[in-house]
């Protein structure tokens, strides 16, 4: 399974802004929430929850693809992310 960027969210805005998660989980199914630009939680629609096994969890969350997609992003959006660390 492939992760969609547009449901990577990182735990500061989902803290800041937890309804655009639930947006994101009601448009996509599903919400990564990355912690220190590494994928650390997985958020599903519940009335999903019971049709997820653990073997679909696991592909969902694939660490190899997930932080292939993370390292992607950050180079993408250095400038930025050296602005918010000011």
């Amino acid at each position: 399974m492939t992760i969609d960027t547009n449901t990577m969210i990182s735990i500061t805005e989902a803290n800041q802004n937890f309804s655009k998660v639930a947006k994101v989980v009601d448009e996509h199914g599903t919400a990564v929430i990355l912690k220190n630009n590494v994928p650390r939680y997985l958020v599903i629609d519940f009335s999903k929850a019971e049709n997820f096994s653990i073997g679909e969890i696991e592909k969902a969350a694939d660490s190899e693809d997930v932080l292939a997609i993370s390292e992607r992003l950050i180079k993408q959006n250095m400038e930025a992310y050296k602005v918010l660390a000011k």
